[in-house]
Order: structure tokens, then C-alpha cells, then sequence
């Protein structure tokens, strides 16, 4: 292993704003069930299912109507 490196000629990752960031999300159950189910259909996984689902959703601005109920 060489003491130094040069670094001089190097360029920037083009994909680093493609990574994913790793995150802890609490599902109900019946909609992970829905997302497992469907991807014995598919053949893709249900994490990226979920992922694609919500990337949908910000590319198309959806935002939830939400009523509350007293």
C-alpha cells in the first residue's frame, strides 16, 4: 500500500445522488402484506415496490386529503 495517493486527476461520482439512505419506517401490517403480495406477481422486491410507489407519489405531487373524525 503506497504512503500517498494522488487524488489530483479524480472526479466526483456521478451517482451519489442516486443513493439510497437507509431508514426505519413503521408499516401497518396489511400494507406490507399488499406490498409482499404483490411482488410474488411481480418479481420485484417489495422494499423496491414501496420505493416506487413513493417516488410516484413526489414526482406527481400527490399529497393525502386527510379529514379528522371526533
Amino acid at each position: 500500500m503506497r504512503e500517498e495517493y494522488d487524488f489530483s486527476k479524480s472526479v466526483p461520482n456521478p451517482y451519489v445522488k442516486k443513493l439510497k439512505k437507509q431508514v426505519t419506517i413503521r408499516l401497518e401490517e396489511d400494507v406490507v402484506d399488499y406490498f409482499k403480495d404483490l411482488s410474488e406477481e411481480t418479481d420485484i422486491p417489495y422494499q423496491t415496490l414501496i420505493n416506487l410507489y413513493l417516488k410516484d407519489c413526489v414526482k406527481s405531487q400527490r399529497k393525502l386529503s386527510l379529514e379528522w373524525v371526533s
